[in-house]
């Protein structure tokens, strides 16, 4: 199984090939959207971690739609002293679906580090 884990807008998202995951807005013109923030890269048995990020790694999308999420309602109370506010929140948000994960490295196994102990 082929996988990523991408970071945008401040969060982090674990893809797939085919996944349709909705994110916070994205500015672009086109429809084609290129993820360069990859985290963690796993395809197979192979796993590349990024240090932050995994080099000469992509995440390739496609833009579906751009929409509102549902409207939350925040509310503050203060009781005996009459104190009440009230007001809403609508996301804009961006809904992408993954087409291809690519890395122009071969993925590297894991290996555990030793540890040598100096005193």
């Amino acid at each position: 199984m082929k996988y990523a884990v991408i970071k945008t807008g401040g969060k982090q998202y674990r893809v797939s090939e085919g996944d349709i995951i909705e994110v916070d807005k994205l500015d672009v013109k086109e429809n084609s959207v290129v993820f360069d923030n990859v985290l963690l890269l796993v395809s197979d048995e192979n796993v590349q971690i990024g240090k932050p990020l995994v080099q000469n790694a992509k995440v390739k999308a496609k833009l579906l739609e751009q929409k509102r999420g549902a409207k939350i309602r925040v509310a503050k109370f203060k009781s005996k002293v009459r104190y009440r506010r009230a007001s809403g929140f609508r996301a804009e948000l961006s809904k992408i679906q993954i087409e291809k994960i690519d890395s122009l490295e071969k993925a590297k196994p894991a290996k555990a580090k030793k540890v040598s102990k100096k005193r």
